[in-house]
């Protein structure tokens, strides 16, 4: 049976009718470009996915283009982070290029426009030109610089770029249109001075283009046919035509800038300055901790590229920000983990179980399957002795008929092995259960095919052998805010919302087959969740973190409130 073709979205449209429109196939070129001044989160999965989807679907080359025209911000460590990531994703991008490779050309365009009077230094401060430049009710004033001399404009934009002047004395600003509706149109900034390094130029420059100016142009000289920006450029729309009408060569490619929505994700948040913020506080270890919406924090945390692919094509292109709720992000991670994860046996909060009947000092090696629903994962052995673990919560010694795990005169199967039946407890000295006697029926083996293996109890418990369990740290993460939208309180700051539950370290007891698992390999820890194994494992201590639990407990938990 044929699948149904998929429908377009409003941005694939924009292509389609250009196509049909005569623009040429051969000419289609995209890009994705971020600027270096910290990791790529969440919402940037929806413009990666776009643009290089856009790429994928056209058979069309993708540019990956750092705008890094901010030294005092950018690094090239998150230039190496961000390529690393986009790679993660699965994506391979045409050219790389960088803002910072086209400042010669942006400086000669620059001078152009002083010479036919369209750009002028103004030497006002940043005060009195936010005062000048009125409100979107009222009309701006003309800088009294606006009409400097192209001979005094071009001398000082030539100190500027030599170094003669000191912050904040000078921009360049074009001019445009002090009465316009659109606020960006009234005298942009061009350039301003930074005496600053940069961190691919170095010191070869000490004036910088800004945003607007560089953007349009970079998309030009690269021939991108298409710039996808977020909603909040809407209003630069006019303004990155009007950059590029100054310098456009009828015989080239044209860009074409349009915009589609943010997608915000609840109980986080993803401005990379607050992102910064929650490192620099400590809140959090570092822009991949796995609390992070970041996507290295996501991948360390153990989640998969298709698993956050297949979210960004969920929650789609849309033509209204809105926030979409974590949850569907976490359902597409379950989603994947369930179908590509071996099963595996852990103990996190341990209490003690010793089968009296089982032979003292023998070990048997039980068949498991290592993912039930995928044919090809096979089988392994698990140890099975006297003394195993089984989780606290299982244990009651008095319970309700609704309590189908162990309690006292009940029995239970422990997974891929004996049925089990709890005939008495050992408590310490505050009464708490330290220990539960069992015996055990010795013909009830799962898949033994006998008569007492096919026999039918309500409760399944998952357990590690305690002679042959390994230890390892493991991490439960949970949401890094209490809030759905954090940062949306204009009465209270994101910072409030912290959830300072949100990483609980326990020592795990883990089933001997986990002893040579590697950094990033996942595992279903059967009836606990789904875990990975993180960067800071060594050979002598496992770390495993927490992706997700098997269900939405969160959901069920904000039920109950």
């Amino acid at each position: 049976m044929n699948e149904a073709p998929k429908s377009l979205n409003f941005i694939e449209h924009i292509v389609e009718d250009d196509l049909k429109d005569g623009f040429s196939k051969e000419q289609l070129r995209f890009r994705f470009p971020p600027e270096p001044n910290g990791y790529l989160h969440i919402g940037h999965a929806s413009s990666i996915c776009l643009n290089f989807g856009l790429g994928e679907r056209y058979n069309a080359p993708v540019n990956l283009r750092f705008d890094d025209t901010n030294p005092a911000k950018e690094e090239k460590a998150y230039v190496d982070a961000i390529k690393r990531d986009v790679s993660w994703l699965g994506y391979q991008w045409d050219t790389e290029c960088y803002a910072s490779d086209y400042f010669q050309q942006l400086y000669d365009w620059a001078v152009v426009l002083i010479k036919e009077g369209k750009a002028y230094i103004d030497s006002q401060s940043s005060e009195e030109m936010a005062a000048q430049k009125g409100t979107p009710t009222e009309n701006g004033t003309p800088s009294p610089y606006r009409n400097r001399s192209v001979e005094e404009n071009l001398e000082l934009f030539e100190g500027m770029k030599r170094g003669d002047f000191e912050e904040g004395t000078h921009v360049l600003r074009a001019k445009i249109d002090m009465t316009s509706s659109n606020m960006l149109m009234r005298d942009p900034i061009m350039y301003r001075i930074l005496h600053k390094a940069h961190h691919r130029t170095n010191t070869d420059w000490c004036i910088y283009p800004m945003y607007d100016w560089t953007h349009g142009e970079s998309d030009y000289i690269e021939q991108v046919s298409h710039s996808f920006c977020t909603l909040e450029f809407a209003m630069h729309r006019e303004l990155y035509d009007w950059f590029l009408d100054q310098v456009l060569d009828d015989t080239k490619v044209r860009p074409k800038q349009r915009e589609f929505a943010r997608r915000n994700l609840s109980h986080t948040v993803v401005s990379k300055r607050k992102l910064l913020q929650l490192v620099e506080a400590g809140v959090v270890d570092s822009w991949d901790d796995p609390r992070m919406p970041t996507i290295s924090g996501l991948r360390r945390r153990g989640y998969t590229p298709e698993s956050i692919k297949n979210f960004a094509e969920t929650i789609g292109i849309a033509k209204r920000d809105n926030v979409v709720d974590v949850s569907l992000l976490e359902f597409h991670v379950r989603e994947h983990l369930n179908k590509i994860t071996p099963r595996v046996m852990a103990v996190l909060n341990p209490l003690k179980v010793v089968i009296t009947n089982y032979p003292e000092g023998e070990e048997e090696w039980l068949e498991a399957e290592n993912n039930p629903g995928d044919e090809d994962a096979g089988t392994r052995k698990v140890p099975f002795s006297k003394k195993l673990y089984i989780e606290q919560e299982d244990f009651r010694e008095e319970a309700n008929r609704k309590f189908f795990r162990l309690k006292l005169g009940g029995e239970v199967r422990l997974k891929n092995g004996y049925i089990i039946k709890a005939e008495s407890c050992t408590k310490d000295t505050d009464g708490n259960i330290i220990e539960v006697q069992c015996t055990y029926d010795p013909k009830s083996r799962s898949g033994s095919g006998t008569e007492e293996s096919l026999r039918k109890v309500k409760g399944t418990l998952h357990w590690v052998s305690i002679e042959h369990a390994i230890t390892a740290e493991v991490r439960l993460y949970d949401r890094l805010f209490v809030d759905e939208t954090p940062d949306a309180h204009k009465d209270k700051d994101f910072m409030d919302f912290v959830n300072h539950d949100s990483l609980k370290k326990v020592t795990g007891f883990l089933e001997p087959s986990l002893k040579d698992a590697k950094v990033e390999d996942r595992f279903q820890f059967q009836r606990l969740g789904y875990f990975n194994v993180d960067a800071d494992s060594t050979a002598e201590k496992l770390v495993f973190n927490r992706t997700v639990t098997l269900r939405d407990t969160w959901a069920k938990l904000q039920q109950k409130n």
